[in-house]
């Protein structure tokens, strides 16, 4: 196992020094140094990751559960996307302070909002303990008993690495568990919000411009890290004061030219480069298609009623943005699939990968049966996977079968059981009556009623018969008619269902009885058993199938390591620290298109149209434009820089991530991927991928000049 385990780390070790893409573990960084060098990097590897000094790392947390954010003060002021803070901003913002549709900036520390429910997480240090975690395994083990063994060695190493420490520990496993890392982590949770500029900056263009170069987004928020009077993590208190980080970025107006280097740290979510061909087919020709098409749905009936008032786009913004970011995301990744005919490379390299696993015994004995192997498992895992989409996308996004499933009926089914003593009802009948009145913070019954027609008709008119449960063939072509008529019958029987006072007065004072009275109705009924008992059935049989179908990629990632030694390997996402470094670089998506690496304030201001909400630009900017107001932020030409673009290899997580130049400057912030590059989670074109940065000048101006934020201004460190 050791001989094994030092093979494979030589191996990686060789794929890190041929780089020139990918995500790489900052721990080996040591490997890319002459590369990144050659490239333009004027530091080292251990500039970018040290556990022995203070380093680019320790100004890099991962913001909340999905995105990234970095430090740019010496009082923890933290900078992330806009997109990134969406969800906190919209839940700081009422009618009356409408910081989400105005902006909100901070004029001092006794102003800045405290966020519940946010956190920030350092890394303090990452170790590969593969051996560790591997130790006991043999080659020929029960995989039941592989996993008992690792699960046990997992738990011994993490408790170990945190023994005595405010610390938290993480191991993940890399290439399908050919190794393992270990992740101490440090977490704050006393995150306050500093600075958001209005919708009309930080979600220009909104959905319409949503992976789309050229962009001219000012796609930023600000926070403030607290903690303790000793720096250590503790929850809200007023006593807590500004975090002093190990370190910071510094800002440069310098700007950026075609070619320059960029570095990017953080936190990609999820990529899956080694999938073989009938995933990739899958996922582009039958996974995609449903949930674009289920969402188109939603997003066309949560438009109609966001356009007709402010208070319901308050109540849908963050609700609207979620699905939409995915649903244009997968209509770029499958027309690049397509386009690129990347179904037909995958093709190519199995037989390629066949080939030469039959070209030798030992490796036909190891690997022959691998791919026919795994396609036998993708034959039915496909089927429970669509069978999965349709149920998610349709039933389960209907948010009063979702409400009533996951909330009411489970309060219903146990008060029932009567395992609750007098006060644990007390307890849960409060906690019930304040989940209702969040539930309808947030909801429109014309959008959900709109919801349920549609999907509902999609899932039994599109799916296919045999994946509908049998006892709801009945509905199969049901037409949209019959399908609102049963809306308003349930809403006429059941009227508490949708009065949010009449449900809380239940919640705190109804009987038993009145409860499941109120959950025996025809919408609930459709919901539960039938379709509910199939996805969580389905989702078993699936799970089975991805635990299968791992352990054979497991072998397969080894098998490809040891065929294409000149070959470029990197670890697939998994919200773990990454760098990724390339060029500022333009591109050409297609004939005769051809794109410059940057956009100016001019585009802006070329897009504004009063009649379109995503396309009302301030007055203000307006007037700063007119003006040419730009103060020491316009480029050489005369230009206001917003946005730029370079060939770093990107995904969902690095929203916010720092973009460094070749000095350690903080010169953007990523916030996205071009559409046409968005297949890169499944195969990297450096020819059509780019990743979308906002300019710092365009945010120091905004912050300095728009905002008038003088204080925020002061405390940067801008060269």
């Amino acid at each position: 196992m050791k001989k094994t385990l030092f093979l494979i780390s030589i191996v990686l070790c060789r794929f890190i020094a041929l780089a020139d893409e990918g995500m790489w573990i900052p721990l080996f960084l040591g490997y890319n140094e002459a590369e990144m060098q050659k490239m333009g990097f004027h530091l080292t590897a251990d500039d970018v990751y040290s556990v022995n000094h203070h380093s680019m790392k320790d100004a890099v947390v991962l913001f909340g559960s999905g995105c990234t954010g970095e430090l740019i003060s010496p009082d923890g002021l933290l900078i992330t996307n806009h997109h990134c803070g969406y969800s906190f901003v919209q839940r700081h913002s009422s009618m009356e302070h409408n910081y989400l549709h105005n902006g909100f900036w901070s004029k001092s520390r006794d102003e800045e909002l405290v966020t519940q429910g946010l956190t920030v997480t350092f890394l303090v240090y990452m170790k590969d303990v593969s051996e560790e975690v591997l130790n006991g395994v043999t080659a020929n083990m029960d995989e039941s008993k592989r996993n008992e063994i690792i699960k046990a060695n997992i738990e011994k190493v993490e408790a170990k690495a945190v023994e005595g420490t405010h610390y938290k520990a993480k191991i993940k496993p890399f290439y399908y568990g050919n190794q393992y890392f270990l992740f101490v982590n440090e977490v704050f949770e006393d995150v306050r919000l500093v600075g958001v500029p209005p919708e009309s900056i930080g979600k220009f263009g909104g959905d319409t411009d949503n992976w789309m170069w050229p962009r001219h987004t000012g796609d930023f928020s600000l926070w403030r890290i607290y903690a303790d009077k000793d720096g250590n993590p503790a929850p809200y208190s007023p006593d807590n004061v500004p975090l002093k980080p190990k370190q910071y970025f510094p800002i440069s107006i310098q700007g950026v030219d075609e070619g320059d280097f960029t570095l990017v740290f953080g936190y990609p979510g999820s990529t899956q480069q080694f999938l073989i061909s009938d995933a990739v087919d899958f996922k582009a020709n039958v996974q995609n298609p449903i949930a674009i098409h289920s969402r188109d749905l939603r997003l066309a009936a949560m438009k109609r009623q966001m356009e007709k008032s402010t208070e319901i786009r308050l109540m849908y913004s963050a609700k609207s943005n979620s699905i939409s970011n995915g649903w244009k995301k997968w209509i770029g990744e499958t027309k690049g699939i397509n386009e690129c005919d990347v179904v037909a490379k995958k093709i190519a390299e199995e037989q390629e990968f066949t080939k030469w696993v039959n070209a030798n015994p030992e490796r036909k004995k190891a690997y022959g049966t691998r791919l026919s192997d795994m396609k036998k498992v993708y034959s039915t895992y496909n089927n429970q996977e669509k069978s999965l989409t349709f149920l998610s996308e349709t039933f389960l996004s209907i948010e009063m079968n979702l409400f009533m499933y996951s909330k009411l009926y489970r309060f219903t089914a146990s008060w029932a059981d009567g395992n609750w003593t007098v006060e644990e009802l007390a307890k849960n009948r409060e906690k019930l009556a304040q989940e209702i009145e969040s539930y309808f913070k947030s909801y429109n019954q014309d959008i959900d009623a709109e919801c349920f027609v549609e999907l509902m008709y999609y899932y039994f008119s599109e799916n296919d018969p045999q994946l509908i449960p049998q006892n709801l063939h009945k509905y199969i072509n049901m037409p949209k008619s019959e399908w609102q008529a049963m809306w308003n019958r349930v809403k006429a029987k059941n009227p508490a269902l949708f009065d949010e006072q009449r449900l809380v007065s239940l919640a705190r004072n109804g009987k038993l009885k009145d409860w499941q009275k109120l959950m025996n109705n025809e919408l609930f009924n459709l919901l539960y058993p039938a379709a509910i008992d199939t996805y969580f059935e389905t989702r078993a049989q699936a799970s089975t199938n991805e635990t299968q179908l791992d352990l054979y990629y497991r072998t397969y990632v080894k098998a490809l390591m040891e065929k294409d030694t000149d070959k470029t390997f990197y670890p697939d996402a998994n919200l773990t620290l990454r760098v990724t470094y390339g060029n500022v670089k333009g591109f050409e998506p297609s004939d005769g298109v051809k794109y410059s690496h940057y956009t100016t304030l001019a585009g802006v201001i070329a897009k504004d149209n009063p009649d379109i909400f995503d396309y009302k630009v301030d007055p203000k900017l307006k007037e700063l434009f007119a003006n040419h107001d730009f103060g020491r932020y316009a480029n050489d030409k005369g230009e206001l820089p917003v946005c730029f673009i370079a060939s770093n290899h990107t995904t969902g997580g690095n929203s916010g991530s720092p973009v460094i130049d070749a000095d350690g400057n903080l010169i953007g912030i990523n916030f996205d991927c071009v559409w046409e590059g968005t297949m890169s989670d499944l195969n990297y074109d450096v020819n059509r991928c780019r990743n979308i940065s906002l300019d710092m000048r365009y945010f120091l101006f905004i912050v300095d000049k728009f905002a008038g934020a003088q204080n925020i201004i002061d405390e940067l460190d801008i060269r």
